[in-house]
């Protein structure tokens, strides 16, 4: 059986657990999620909602978005972005840079690199997609 990885918001008022169980792990160029974390891109692991439990902090919990269906999940207190609530509700998208411990799964390609930030070079070896799918 795969551990339970342990994450957290910047001010530590929001902690998770989720399984090391990722079915997939990408780093995204789109625009919204470049807005999202202020980012050139955001880095993720994409993981069934269930797999996933917040442990501390639920009532720090901010959600941007439809509640019924995609959204953000942020902390309150400091704006950390958390994970995003995807595909009608069955998955969470978990931001790596929350993780206190290293996952299994790494990134395995670059996904919507057709509208990256103009101003950031991609120097990795990972395949690069244009969108997603």
């Amino acid at each position: 059986m795969k551990p339970l990885l342990a994450g957290r918001c910047l001010c530590g008022a929001v902690h998770y657990t989720v399984k090391d169980e990722f079915v997939y792990a990408l780093n995204c160029h789109c625009s919204s999620c470049r807005r999202s974390t202020g980012s050139a891109f955001k880095p993720f692991a994409g993981i069934e909602r269930d797999k996933l439990r917040i442990t501390e902090g639920e009532d720090s919990l901010l959600i941007f978005g439809d509640e019924r269906a995609a959204h953000d999940v942020r902390c309150k207190q400091c704006g950390s972005l958390m994970f995003s609530v995807v595909r009608q509700g069955e998955y969470v998208h978990v931001t790596l840079g929350t993780l206190t411990d290293p996952p299994t799964m790494r990134p395995t390609a670059h996904i919507f690199v057709g509208s990256k930030a103009p101003w950031y070079s991609i120097t990795d070896q990972l395949p690069q997609h244009d969108e997603f799918g």
